[in-house]
């Protein structure tokens, strides 16, 4: 027996249910969506216990420790970008294109669900809510598979939203929470005919895993190596702004920054660039000619020589590289060698020099003045999302309501036929 057998009757019911899902009413979806909410609001305590009990299993010291931990105040959070999915429209039904062909044919392209999602996360619980309320509203089931480190807390938000679907008479398929282990994984990485797209959100590791041995379609999220470049016509107020707020909002999110470029004849300006990371005890790795500036205007425990090894590194910490370059052309080649293609961004003032980063770099989601940390489905208006796309296919960027459909083509005739 395969792993994929031993789960045929879980992707069975989600596929069943996927049938129902999107044929429902928006505004029945609009009150289950606000139902798991109110459950989520009302089972605040139970969701903390359990995510407690993930909690004292990791060190507090591990960078995935911010990702796993939930609060009161990221449960509200939460439950406020379900609700803000439940105002948002549906996505289905919507006429993309129309043709009246000289045969007396009308076709019409209409956005459809993709059917049955699957996601594969490590420690985000809140993954959990995100990927369910998405799905709903978009018409499609979805099979989760989260990691050992968050079992409890998936499990107890998993059997909640259950509950919520029973109540409101829908299939409870419409969402299946697969167990932590290894044979769970392989089935669905084999799920074909199940499962209609395979998303991971996660590390590069994960990513590449699920990649390298997925036998279903894959959508590539997650990884962010970061960049942001400070040009020589750079304004340093608003710089000292953006590297801060990109860098120390949150260090576990995959659109913190990573590596800092700076133009050569800026250098003098690094130390104000810097001045405050080392409040929040940002380690940096500086390359020679930075180094030199900053040795005595930086903390020395928290600066260090850089090596190649901390260019195109994702470091989801208190970490961050420097590059130094000579031009405009150099930091776009840097970040060409480096970037993952998730968020990239330019401080400058020079208007051929935005215009030129802004068409230049290849990346999902491209800054001029501002931080990456806005790459987010929510900051976008899309309410929660369920991943940012790195690839170019289907999707790129935040994935929320409409990167969860697809299309079919309707052709109305009268009783046309085809000749020869």
């Amino acid at each position: 027996m395969t792993a994929t057998q031993t789960w045929i009757d879980e992707f069975n019911r989600a596929r069943e249910a996927s049938r129902t899902l999107g044929l429902l009413a928006p505004a029945r979806v609009t009150a289950v969506l606000n139902a798991v909410a109110d459950s989520a609001e009302r089972n605040a305590e139970g969701i903390l216990k359990a995510n407690a009990e993930d909690l004292s299993r990791m060190d507090p010291n591990d960078p995935r420790y911010d990702r796993l931990k939930l609060t009161l105040e990221r449960i509200h959070s939460i439950t406020g970008e379900i609700r803000q999915v439940a105002k948002l429209p549906s996505p289905l039904g919507k006429t993309i294109e129309t043709r009246l062909l000289p045969n007396g044919l009308h076709l019409e392209k209409v956005t459809v669900p993709l059917g049955v999602i699957g996601v594969i996360y490590e420690a985000r619980p809140n993954v959990t809510f995100d990927v369910f309320s998405l799905c709903l509203r978009s018409g499609n089931a979805c099979v989760l598979k989260g990691g050992s480190d968050a079992a409890q807390s998936n499990s107890f938000i998993a059997k909640l939203i259950e509950n919520v679907l029973i109540g409101e008479g829908l299939p409870k398929g419409a969402i299946t929470l697969l167990p932590p282990d290894r044979a769970a994984t392989q089935a669905l990485l084999e799920a074909i005919g199940y499962v209609d797209v395979l998303i991971p959100r996660g590390s590069q590791q994960l990513i590449d895993y699920v990649r390298q041995n997925a036998k279903i379609p894959v959508i590539e999220t997650g990884a962010g190596i970061v960049h942001t470049y400070f040009d020589v016509s750079g304004d340093l107020q608003k710089g000292a702004n953006i590297v801060f707020n990109s860098k120390t909002r949150r260090v576990s999110v995959c659109n913190a920054l990573d590596c800092l470029i700076i133009h050569q004849q800026r250098l003098n300006d690094l130390p104000s660039l810097t001045l405050k990371l080392a409040e929040k005890n940002v380690t940096i790795y500086a390359d020679e000619l930075s180094f030199e500036v900053l040795r005595d205007h930086y903390p020395t425990r928290l600066l260090e020589h850089a090596s190649e090894e901390h260019f195109g590194t994702e470091f989801l910490d208190y970490k961050m590289s420097i590059r130094t370059v000579g031009s405009l052309n150099e930091a776009l080649d840097h970040i060409y060698r480096h970037s993952s293609k998730h968020s990239e961004a330019i401080v400058a003032e020079d208007p051929g020099h935005v215009d030129t980063f802004l068409r230049s770099v290849d990346a999902a989601v491209v800054y001029a003045n501002a931080s990456t940390a806005f790459t987010d489905g929510a900051q976008f208006g899309m309410g929660a999302e369920i991943g940012i796309s790195t690839q170019k296919l289907h999707a790129r960027g935040p994935m929320a309501l409409p990167e969860l459909t697809s299309y079919k083509w309707i052709v109305r005739g009268q009783g046309n036929v085809r000749n020869p």
